[in-house]
């Protein structure tokens, strides 16, 4: 009978463990992973390393010092060398591993094994880096990172790096202006771009620069956000003459860079190949960001009048987008799409546009407007997004490199009291000035007594 009662007792214990397990792996992946998943992976890793490179084909034939050493001091069958691990470090979300190639091999060979990896070491996913010349990192995550998007702690900082969204492997998707200076965002309906842009401008908020915005919506969008943007411009009327404004803006930054260096003004302006940042501290102009909601707003037109201020704005982003780094002015396009069907120089101005977000698309043409001269893999990720998954985007470069990446939600109200604090660091800049929203005073709600008053009876009064 105590036989009995025992295996009762440990059989009870070891159900409600595994109960426990199981109701943590899915409602709380990091801690799962933390206690349970990375030190089974590390086990498996460690045990099995040697063996999954060789089936991979990601080991090469030792050297013949390491046969004759090996031939000398032991009689142990000579095997394939896999590449050399150099550091292992453990992370919130998964794990990394850094290792050192043979000769001969290349990132290439160990990212086309990556599926495989991940199998074999039962991760949720293998994500290869290359960090330099013969050294790559594997990003192994325990689970989906982007189900519950958790910023990580240390993200790359900067004047003018923004952490943005969460890629799937784990680190920080950012927005580095001297590196990607101008961007667009594309992606249908409550796919997320609002959010994505609401994540933009809290990032900007709390550092030193100017934020300008263009939202032909009435400014639905952008106006919470008054308090923190130097420009905002409500209507086409309005954006028209404020892009007639931040070129008359960049004209005069050039003419700075001219005095402080000495370039004559024959020097046409898209021949200064220095910029801004080669000025002193105390000259130098506080960078800007223009932020436009819904390009296409742009260039709709309803009648043959319409058309002329239509051509004038559109050759002033131009004009922003192929000169501005320089005079640290940067460009942010959103739209549901991004095509030659918007009109003239509609395909020109996306050719300058360096950085690629696209989310939830309702076509597959649209994603081939962002991606199509990325790879042919990220249109395919882009039209695979699920409408359950708002937020959820692909992010690359011309330089054909990709992600998939997912914002934080930041609610509307959490991203205008953002504004509101930071408000005093929005930059006054003369040529913006009558584009400068209006911001209501708060009105002053005094406080409520923490007890009623008391009636007091006045005897004079009876």
């Amino acid at each position: 009978m105590s036989g009995e009662l025992f295996l009762a007792e440990v059989g009870g214990s070891l159900a409600a463990l595994a109960g426990t397990a199981a109701y943590t792996r899915v409602k709380a992946p990091a801690v799962y992973w933390s206690t349970v998943g990375l030190p089974a992976t590390a086990v498996r890793f460690a045990t099995t390393y040697g063996s999954t490179m060789d089936a991979c084909g990601l080991t090469v034939a030792p050297s013949r010092l390491r046969v004759l050493v090996t031939r000398a001091t032991t009689r142990r069958e000579i095997r394939p060398v896999p590449p050399r691990i150099r550091r292992i470090r453990p992370t919130a979300t998964g794990l990394r591993v850094r290792l050192r190639l043979a000769p001969g091999q290349e990132p290439a060979d160990v990212a086309a094994s990556a599926e495989r990896l991940r199998h074999a070491w039962g991760v949720h996913s293998v994500h290869v880096a290359e960090i330099k010349p013969g050294i790559v990192e594997l990003r192994m995550t325990g689970f989906d990172v982007l189900r519950r998007v958790r910023m990580p702690r240390r993200s790359p900082s900067g004047d003018l790096v923004v952490p943005v969204a969460l890629r799937e492997d784990g680190t920080a998707f950012v927005r580095d202006y001297r590196a990607v200076p101008h961007a667009m965002t594309l992606g249908a309906t409550l796919a997320g771009k609002s959010v994505y842009i609401r994540n933009l401008i809290t990032g900007l908020a709390t550092r030193d620069v100017a934020i300008a915005g263009i939202d032909c919506k009435r400014g639905v969008e952008q106006a919470p956000f008054a308090p923190r943007l130097s420009a905002l411009a409500t209507d086409t009327d309005m954006a028209a003459d404020l892009l007639d404004a931040l070129v008359e803006e960049m004209e005069n930054r050039y003419d700075l860079i001219r005095d402080h260096q000495g370039i004559p003004s024959s020097v046409a302006d898209d021949e200064i190949t220095s910029d801004i940042w080669g000025l002193p501290a105390k000259v130098r102009p506080t960078p800007v960001v223009l932020i436009v909601d819904e390009i296409a707003e742009l260039f709709l037109v309803a009648s043959r009048k319409e058309e002329a201020r239509r051509d004038q704005m559109v050759t002033q982003l131009i004009r922003l987008a192929q000169l501005g780094r320089a005079a640290g002015m940067f460009l942010e396009a959103s739209g549901q799409r991004f095509g030659a069907e918007l009109g003239k120089g509609a395909t020109m101005l996306r050719a300058q546009l360096t950085g690629r977000v696209v989310h939830r698309v309702n076509d597959k043409p649209t994603a081939e407007m962002g991606l199509g001269d990325i790879s042919p893999e990220a249109v395919l990720a882009a039209t695979q997004i699920a409408p359950e998954m708002p937020g959820v985007a692909i992010a690359g470069d011309t330089s054909g490199g990709w992600s998939r990446i997912r914002t934080p939600n930041v609610s509307l109200a959490e991203a205008a009291a953002i504004c509101r604090q930071y408000a005093h660091l929005t930059p006054a800049l003369p040529t913006l000035a009558a584009f400068r929203p209006h911001v209501p005073a708060s009105p002053v709600v005094p406080p409520k007594p923490s007890t009623p008053p008391r009636f007091v009876p006045n005897p004079a009064a009876e």
